[in-house]
């Protein structure tokens, strides 16, 4: 006989791991899906400064310590890729390539992917000189030259952190002030080996023939000139696209996010959307930690 889950988690990043540690420690009868393995985007997130209590930590450090302490209540977790979830109240249907599972709740905390930007060459290079995670690709470009393209907090964090190894790194960004926080800014402007490419948009990312990067053409966004970046890797970190094709019963908001309130329900009853998937203003390892815990007592008074 099929079982039936109190509440399915979908991701485990921040938010989906927080949200097993409550659901078990609640006694609910648990099971996590994972695609990845647990952790999130949080594994490429060089360090965590701003994580309370643990200051400097290594995205990598703290995403172990969240899922070892989720390890030890014992939840049920699968690895397997979702097709489809077909909702329905108190009887949800999560279909995947390893089974199908059936949860009184869903707790969708799928986050989000780097988005891609669209221009030539990105799609050919991608793996072999372009990358959407500095810390997962940045050591192979030790004492080379890199461009980075975007201008938030991503974007600043993975210059600096390139900027420790790479002979020298292009900040590329389409205005002439950066978004990222301001103390990352400064870190940053104390770099000898960073070179501000202000009001720029990229255009072309150029390869070789063994197909690897060989430059990014850029485009001065007032004079519309173009200018060659001779770059061995460019690392893209202009945002990112919530991973939620698969919930189209669900409301959105225009770019894609699960609206959600603050109690992390969605429009369809006993189910509830966590972390970077969710509609919000700040996307944050400390929002989606509260996002977890919040979803999980909601599922329990939907259970009630």
């Amino acid at each position: 006989m099929e079982q039936t889950y109190d509440v399915i988690i979908v991701g485990a990043g921040p938010a989906g791991l927080t949200a097993g540690i409550y659901a078990a420690r609640a006694d609910l009868k648990t099971l996590m899906i994972e695609r990845y393995g647990a952790g999130g985007q949080i594994l490429n997130t060089y360090e965590v400064d701003n994580y309370p209590g643990l200051p400097g930590i290594t995205g990598a450090e703290l995403g172990e310590k969240m899922d070892s302490h989720l390890e030890k209540f014992g939840v049920e977790r699968v690895m397997a890729e979702i097709s489809d979830i077909r909702f329905s109240e108190g009887a949800n249907t999560v279909v995947t390539d390893a089974g199908t599972f059936t949860g009184k709740t869903v707790i969708l905390a799928t986050g989000n992917s780097p988005r891609k930007i669209g221009i030539p060459g990105e799609a050919e290079l991608t793996g072999a000189g372009v990358s959407y995670c500095a810390t997962c690709d940045g050591a192979f470009f030790r004492k080379r030259t890199v461009a980075v393209i975007g201008g938030g907090d991503v974007a600043v964090e993975d210059a600096i952190f390139l900027a420790r190894g790479c002979e020298k790194v292009y900040v590329v960004h389409r205005r002439d002030e950066l978004r990222a926080a301001k103390i990352l800014q400064k870190a940053l402007f104390e770099l000898d080996n960073v070179e501000m490419k202000w009001s720029f948009i990229p255009k072309e990312i150029k390869g070789i023939e063994d197909g690897s990067v060989k430059g990014l053409v850029i485009e001065d966004v007032k004079t519309h000139e173009e200018t060659v970046l001779d770059v061995s890797g460019v690392f893209i970190a202009t945002g990112n696209t919530p991973n939620a094709s698969y919930t189209d019963a669900l409301e959105k908001d225009q770019n894609g996010y699960i609206i959600a309130d603050e109690s992390c329900r969605t429009n369809i009853p006993g189910v509830f959307a966590a972390g970077d998937v969710r509609s919000k203003r700040l996307r944050q390892v400390s929002t989606a930690v509260s996002d977890g815990a919040n979803a999980v007592y909601s599922a329990q008074e939907f259970l009630i």
